[in-house]
């Protein structure tokens, strides 16, 4: 099984900047998209014969916005929200399949001047709950732009960072908390000690030529799908975006 995630940063943009090229080339069963940006009926997309769409849009348009699109295997349910069935940024997506979850994430950013950083723990505090309550019930997979990396390793100027939002000490240990609580990071679960390898770069200039960037883009699993696992990666060639695409491949669960 191969499942992939993308921060788009605007589907609509992507769509014109080699989306469909990628996607064809990625065959997965399993797409995950983040930051849509774009409302109901903005965007027919053509992905080819057997795959299924689901989608969750911001109340606010040209804003956040998450989308799965599954083929070979079929939800039994889809939820949009967290403690409800809504979620007014349209920020998760969860798909519940015969023998596991699927949680597609974009998570709230602290904002450059750390306004929105109070609500993005109190945030992050559901999600893990959340996370949790479904692992209780069956394996879980979470995937999408989780907006922190969570160790120096995971972003080139870390020393200059600290303090940064997506880099505050307080987001990263909301992600260790959450790793704590029976989570794997699936690449680092096999690659532990690669550097410079990132899946965001800023859109100043010569940023993502120098390779400056930041891994703020994750597949999770639950601990115990561990030997389940065959490989995870991170396109970082692909451009589209200013993230790139991230990749699980997984043996069938």
């Amino acid at each position: 099984m191969k499942l992939v995630s993308w921060n788009v940063n605007g589907l609509r943009a992507c769509v014109n900047k080699g989306f469909y090229d990628y996607f064809q080339a990625a065959d997965a069963d399993i797409f995950c998209v983040q930051e849509t940006k774009l409302q109901a009926g903005q965007i027919e997309l053509d992905l080819g014969e057997g795959y299924e769409q689901y989608w969750n849009y911001a109340e606010k348009k040209g804003y956040s916005g998450t989308a799965v699109f599954t083929r070979r295997i079929k939800p039994l349910s889809v939820r949009y929200g967290i403690e409800e069935d809504a979620e007014p940024e349209g920020r998760i997506i969860t798909l519940e399949f015969e023998s596991f979850y699927l949680v597609n994430v974009y998570t709230p950013n602290a904002k450059r001047d750390l306004s929105r950083l109070p609500y993005r723990l109190e945030w992050e505090e559901r999600f893990r709950r959340y996370l949790v309550e479904l692992d209780a019930q069956k394996p879980v997979i979470a995937t999408g732009d989780m907006n922190v990396a969570h160790r120096e390793i995971d972003i080139k100027n870390a020393k200059s960072n600290v303090g940064n939002s997506g880099f505050t000490l307080e987001e990263r240990e909301k992600m260790t908390q959450l790793l704590e609580a029976g989570f794997i990071d699936t690449f680092r679960y096999f690659y532990p000690d690669r550097d410079n390898v990132y899946s965001w770069w800023s859109y100043m200039p010569k940023v993502r030529e120098r390779n400056i960037g930041w891994r703020i883009d994750y597949f999770l699993a639950s601990a115990r799908l561990g030997e389940s696992l065959v490989d995870a990666q991170i396109d970082c060639h692909v451009m589209g975006s200013d993230h790139c695409p991230v990749i699980l491949e997984m043996a069938d669960i």
